[in-house]
């Protein structure tokens, strides 16, 4: 079995755990999550990363065009290629609710598509858009989450070891400039929370990413 099917099956991208806590991170950031557009994008927002062979090589760095290609097929009813799923019910809860949530300071028109893709910051840094909202709240999710399930849980499936590598001080490792311990788990996630707290405060009003680098992919 891939990592990134273990990671979605039990690891940390759970199906049945990460959804919630991503909805609990949107509601203490942006306030109770009623649009039901959210909640599948909660859902469906890493499923991408079912049969990739890493994490955060280039496929699973990859991993949000699958479920971006879902939120737009579902509710993006104004693109082109728009379902007539997207051309009904989108429609409908459109009238009920608001818009694509986004950053009035970014004055852009935000689509479902891309509010679900650019939930990852390194391929926001890459195309040069900055990260949606998701993105914060998926952030958030990651120190909302205790070390006794998250360590176990990346421990089971192996994810743990591929952060931790990427972590280490050498030229070209992903994480190498947030500066994190890379010999004991604990510490390495202690260390990863604090970090990705201090982005999502700098970050949660829309202000531009300047922390994270632009990079290609090496593993």
């Amino acid at each position: 079995m891939k990592i990134g099917t273990k990671s979605v099956l039990f690891g940390a991208h759970c199906f049945f755990i990460h959804p919630w806590i991503i909805a609990a991170a949107w509601w203490k950031l942006f306030g109770f999550p009623w649009d039901p557009r959210l909640w599948v994008a909660f859902m469906v927002h890493d499923i991408g990363y079912w049969s990739k062979p890493n994490m955060d090589g280039e496929e699973g760095e990859h991993h949000p065009f699958t479920g971006a290609a879902i939120m737009g097929w579902l509710f993006d009813y104004d693109r082109w290629d728009s379902s007539w799923f997207a051309e009904t019910i989108g429609r409908l809860v459109a009238k009920i609710w608001k818009g694509v949530p986004d950053w009035p300071a970014t004055k852009r028109i935000m689509t479902w598509y891309c509010f679900c893709f650019y939930h990852s910051r390194f391929l926001s840094k890459r195309y040069e858009v900055q990260p949606s909202m998701l993105c914060v709240a998926d952030k958030l999710a990651i120190c909302m989450m205790p070390a006794w399930l998250y360590i176990p849980m990346t421990t089971w499936t192996g994810e743990i070891y591929e952060y931790m590598k990427l972590s280490e001080k050498k030229e070209g490792r992903k994480y190498r400039e947030m500066h994190l311990p890379a010999e004991d788990k604990k510490h390495w996630y202690e260390a990863m929370q604090k970090y990705v707290r201090g982005w999502v405060e700098e970050h949660k009003d829309g202000k531009e990413d300047t922390w994270t680098p632009k990079q290609e992919v090496n593993v």
